[in-house]
């Protein structure tokens, strides 16, 4: 079902529209993410997390400028949360990476794109969203670094950084542990060698 959020537009702001990624998207998606977050953003324990995965299903979107240009992208990704108190492993959503065009900051695409990816997993039903990112900014979404206090990335991380929303009230309640990856795996075709 595709999912164009034409309304999500900031005010004053050049018009764009926030829709599904689609497999065309990947080239100007990986320079958008290389450009916003650096040569060492394959190193992070997030990018540790999404190796090897596909992001979950209905839940990677990009933001295209008037021309049809990705001009923005979030991802998320299935996660085990730890474990719950009776021992089982608890699923959860990871967002990330999320990126805007240097050329189109401050136009509130970045907001768009939380507010579509936020909205869309609610209503798949996923019952929390975990990231790694500045608090400031992501508090005004419910994030907050409460709700991740017994939880772990797999690798250094800034506990300050860690932040979840709830989407159902209590999700995270008692569970424990190391963030690991599930759901959907990347497979690659091999690669036949010429005769």
């Amino acid at each position: 079902m595709a999912l164009v959020l034409d309304v999500l537009r900031a005010k004053n702001a050049p018009e764009f529209t926030i829709e599904p990624e689609a497999a065309g998207d990947v080239v100007a998606r990986e320079r958008l993410l290389d450009a916003a977050m650096g040569p060492n953003r394959r190193k992070k324990s997030s990018e540790k997390i999404r190796r090897g995965r596909l992001p979950a299903e209905g839940l990677a979107f990009v933001a295209r400028d008037r021309a049809g240009h990705v001009i923005g992208t979030v991802r998320l990704w299935n996660v085990h949360a730890g474990i719950t108190p009776g021992g089982a492993p608890l699923p959860a959503l990871l967002l990330g990476p999320l990126a805007v065009d240097a050329a189109h900051e401050g136009n509130g695409i970045g907001a768009a794109l939380m507010r579509a990816s936020i909205f869309e997993a609610r209503r798949l039903g996923h019952g929390a969203i975990l990231l790694v990112g500045d608090a400031p900014y992501y508090e005004r979404f419910g994030f907050f670094s409460d709700k991740t206090s017994t939880l772990m990335m797999p690798g250094p991380f800034e506990r300050s950084r860690f932040l979840a929303l709830e989407l159902e009230d209590g999700w995270l309640k008692g569970a424990a542990g190391v963030l690991v990856p599930c759901g959907r795996r990347l497979s690659v075709a091999p690669i036949k060698k010429a005769a």
